[in-house]
């Protein structure tokens, strides 16, 4: 079963799914992700789909809370991962980049052992089905320009720009 309902944040409303595995979707609505991403994790639950309250979105709402006032770097609530073993392994990816810090996504083709499937990867953050809690708005081109994002490059400038003011680092992003 996923259980859906939303969330208003400073970037605006988000979705979230969770299965009793865990945390399954966190996405923006209104951006150019809404219908892409979601259709694609409620159709992993074969309709088996309904508005109502999870138990885990209490934690979600805290901790997303708690993200953006610049209190929590690192999200703990169980993540149900959506998508054949290569997306899985690029998604789980996404979770040992630090907070405040970016990497290119030739840099995390590297990390998963593949230089040459970067295009893949790239794709393959585009259907992150969590924003934000699996950061893929960290990696950027190896320019360091900040390319595309399911949620709106001006969303994803945002999160950096917040998360390298909450992190103490002295993180440059290249130019924009």
């Amino acid at each position: 079963m996923l259980y859906l309902s939303y969330m208003e944040t400073p970037l605006g409303l988000m979705r979230m799914g969770a299965s009793d595995a865990g945390l399954c979707m966190f996405d923006f609505q209104g951006e150019k992700s809404t219908g892409r991403v979601p259709a694609r994790v409620e159709a992993h639950f074969n309709g088996a789909i309904t508005e109502a309250e999870h138990p885990i979105f209490d934690a979600v709402r805290k901790q997303v809370i708690d993200y953006f006032s610049g209190t929590l770097q690192d999200f703990d609530v169980p993540l149900h991962f959506i998508g054949n073993d290569f997306q899985v392994g690029v998604w789980r990816g996404l979770l040992d980049i630090p907070y405040g810090e970016t990497i290119s996504y030739k840099t995390q083709a590297i990390r998963l052992g593949n230089e040459l499937a970067i295009r893949a990867i790239a794709s393959t953050n585009g259907e992150n089905h969590l924003a934000i809690i699996a950061p893929c708005h960290r990696v950027i081109g190896s320019d360091g320009s900040l390319t595309g994002y399911g949620g709106g490059v001006h969303n994803k400038r945002w999160l950096l720009d917040h998360e390298r003011l909450h992190s103490g680092k002295d993180v440059q992003l290249g130019l924009f």
